[in-house]
């Protein structure tokens, strides 16, 4: 068995400390398309934003394809924007993560639609096509479809995208799933060297104080819903979809303020835990118990905190880290996402004002802007410094910011 130095040393990523960069192509409530690559003003500031992460050591970066503008008509793509972030990347020695499915499918097509996964199959083998013909021999990792449990929930009870249903959240999570799992089969034979990574929410429900067993029950159910996901992919629940325990890989979670809450009635957990409210839970403790319920190695695929909390939310993350490595869980990167600021999605003001780097609000194109948050960079560096001192050469090393 793997002991935690072998994973973190044979670490398919370039570094620890990695950048997201927003790609959602989704339909939001309103039915409207958003395209966050440009709206963010990434495509357009792609040399700069990529100097900029580096500056502060991250040399690894989450990046979407856009299936909806890849796809625009069945079975044909259009890789130019693709195009340009790769050569981007090797510009700049940047390893670029991808997403395929980032929230967005293309306009014929809804989880629900019998060809949804046979079009997504076809996707992932054009893609490893597109990026093998160029980049023969270089570490691919690739996540399938992003947050297959949130995006169930948004599309298939509260409408908030496509395909716009309530009450059919497990019907919308089996049609991702199974194009997950053909995803994952046409990745594999197309490139049986691929690296697979998951991103699904981390999160903790618990029942109210004083809640009766039947409440306790049901928290409990909806807590370990949270898996769904990830057991069908391996083959636990659901087998007929056709998963196998050799499709788990990477496993990464995705944690921001808001995920650990009272079931009935709603109610959010204080992140800071200032009332240490017993039903809290650690983050280190929630990265051990999915790593020992899957026994992978684990990335936090998303994280970040909006306005003045910032800076506390980054030193927060990098003690959870450390605590996490020094139990043995073999935690082989955090990803700051956003990393540059965006708008909400459906009404697309006012920016969430939670990454690294703000839009100005005041500028006649925001996502043209980059305002550094100085006191989220003075946090960063501390808790690179602080994570470094854990892990071995080269993945410990950071870059101090010019």
């Amino acid at each position: 068995m793997l002991m935690l130095h072998d994973f973190l040393t044979s670490s398919p990523f370039q570094s620890f400390w990695m950048a997201g960069f927003e790609c959602t192509d989704q339909q939001n409530a309103f039915g409207h398309r958003v395209d966050f690559l440009t709206l963010t003003g990434h495509v357009q500031l792609l040399d700069a934003d990529y100097k900029a992460v580096q500056s502060f050591g991250m040399s690894t970066v989450r990046e979407g394809i856009r299936w909806s503008q890849v796809e625009r008509v069945p079975y044909q793509y259009d890789w130019s924007t693709v195009q340009t972030l790769l050569d981007a990347g090797q510009r700049h020695g940047v390893q670029q993560v991808w997403d395929l499915c980032h929230f967005g499918y293309p306009d014929d097509l809804t989880p629900l639609h019998p060809m949804f996964a046979r079009r997504f199959a076809h996707l992932c083998r054009a893609f490893v096509d597109f990026y093998r013909s160029q980049r023969p021999n270089e570490v691919l990792i690739v996540t399938p479809i992003n947050e297959v449990s949130f995006m169930s929930w948004l599309g298939g009870d509260v409408r908030g995208t496509s395909p716009y249903c309530v009450g059919q959240g497990w019907e919308v999570k089996l049609g991702l799933m199974r194009a997950y799992i053909e995803g994952v089969a046409a990745l594999r034979e197309a490139d049986p060297g691929i690296r697979i990574l998951t991103t699904e929410p981390l999160i903790n429900i618990v029942p109210r104080m004083g809640a009766s067993p039947k409440e306790m029950r049901r928290a409990r159910e909806f807590d370990l819903n949270q898996f769904q996901s990830v057991d069908i992919l391996s083959g636990r629940l659901c087998p007929e979809l056709g998963g196998r325990p050799e499709f788990l890989d990477l496993l990464g979670f995705n944690y921001y303020y808001d995920n650990q809450w009272q079931q009935e009635p709603h109610q959010t957990l204080p992140w800071a835990d200032d009332f240490h409210d017993p039903r809290f839970r650690p983050l280190n403790l929630l990265l051990a118990r999915a790593y020992h319920r899957y026994g992978r190695p684990v990335v936090l695929t998303e994280t970040s905190h909006p306005g003045q909390d910032r800076p506390h939310w980054l030193r927060m993350i990098a003690h959870e880290a450390t605590l996490a490595l020094q139990a043995g869980v073999p935690l082989l990167g955090v990803c700051l996402y956003p990393i540059i600021d965006r708008p909400d999605w459906d009404h697309l003001t006012p920016w969430h004002r939670a990454g690294l780097w703000d839009a100005d609000e005041a500028a006649p194109t925001p996502g043209l802007t980059r305002v550094l948050h100085e006191s989220s960079a003075e946090a960063l560096v501390e808790a690179q410094q602080l994570v470094a001192q854990l892990l071995p050469q080269p993945a410990g090393l950071f870059l101090q910011p010019s």
